[in-house]
């Protein structure tokens, strides 16, 4: 896989997900964006942490 979003980056497009109100289920985010999934597996443990990690930053 190709790793061509920084850390930093999936956070910035996780938030801006969330402030657009879309629906972050794992299911729902794997189906609209795959993209963002695995680039946020490749950084975080899960999904739920990237979530989280995203909230504080």
């Amino acid at each position: 896989m190709e790793v061509n979003m920084t850390a930093k980056e999936v956070m910035t497009a996780i938030s801006q997900l969330q402030t657009q109100g879309e629906n972050l289920s794992k299911k729902k985010v794997k189906q609209n964006h795959p993209d963002l999934m695995r680039h946020a597996l490749h950084y975080f443990p899960d999904w739920n942490s990237a979530v989280d990690k995203s909230n504080l930053a």
